[in-house]
């Protein structure tokens, strides 16, 4: 070390120059090569206790694992809870928190049942996300909807959702129910393409007598884009005290029914349209 000191003789004076321009914000490497100096060692004596610019520090990908980390530690949890929680390895997680104190020791039973819920929410918020993903895609292979394509999906859902005539009863009346709002959007764009005029719809609430009726009548009454004043009387379902109704949370807005007025061609067009897509499915795949 001294004959690697001695190659710098006015060591003191060199110092001055090293930390100036640290100070200004040079690396370690800049300085090396500013003022020829090849040995380490004497750079780093050099640079003694002068902080390396933060435009040289590299951000660490764990630095809000280690956190979190700590953060949850505190809270009482344990290695194991830690690391279902965020994934990352027991060694890391000890690396992080060896520090804080061990939180007090639970009862085996209680301690496996709080693990195992963890595994399951974990498990749960991967399935959350593999299931908004693979909706993603498939909303991308549908790309742009031909006005043929429009016509052939609005008959089979209303042959699915809507009234039909009987051979016993016949009436020819198209009245559509449902309860779902995409449902009601895409019928409502195949009566556009049909050409129906809005004055021939007429639209009806049908729901439980337990939920919030005017709340609902002004819901559906924004989505088609009419006044809720303009809706016919709501049919009122009443409760039975023997079923257990699910549908009950601040979603539940009951059912639209939407009828097409002077409607007999219309059902006929349509039971055409669904006979022909059925004998057109049974050739392709013959």
């Amino acid at each position: 070390m001294t004959f690697a000191i001695s190659k710098y003789a006015d060591f003191e004076n060199l110092r001055e120059q090293a930390v100036a321009l640290r100070r200004e914000g040079l690396s370690r490497r800049q300085i090396r090569d500013r003022l020829h100096v090849d040995n380490n060692d004497i750079l780093n004596r050099l640079l003694e206790g002068e902080p390396p610019p933060e435009w040289t520090k590299r951000p660490n990908a764990k630095d809000d694992l280690r956190d979190r980390a700590r953060e949850l530690r505190l809270q009482g949890w344990t290695y194991d809870q830690i690391q279902v929680e965020l994934g990352c390895s027991k060694s890391s997680i000890s690396l992080w928190v060896r520090d804080l104190p061990k939180p007090e020791r639970r009862d085996p039973s209680e301690q496996a049942r709080l693990a195992g819920r963890k595994r399951w929410e974990h498990e749960l918020a991967v399935r959350d996300e593999q299931r908004r993903a693979t909706k993603a895609d498939a909303a991308k292979e549908i790309g742009k909807m031909s006005e043929r394509e429009l016509l052939m999906a609005g008959a089979a859902l209303y042959w699915a959702e809507g009234t039909k005539d009987k051979p016993y009863d016949r009436r020819e009346n198209v009245v559509f129910v449902n309860s779902d709002p995409g449902v009601i959007q895409l019928y409502l764009a195949w009566l556009r393409l049909l050409k129906v005029q809005p004055e021939r719809l007429t639209y009806r609430l049908m729901i439980h007598m337990t939920a919030d009726v005017e709340g609902a009548k002004r819901y559906w009454a924004d989505l088609v884009g009419v006044e809720a004043a303009t809706f016919q009387k709501t049919t009122i379902k009443k409760h039975n005290p023997k079923t257990v109704r699910k549908n009950i949370n601040e979603d539940y807005r009951g059912c639209l029914v939407i009828r097409v007025a002077q409607g007999a061609d219309l059902y006929r067009r349509i039971e055409g349209w669904w006979s022909g897509m059925v004998v057109e499915a049974q050739r392709l795949t013959a």
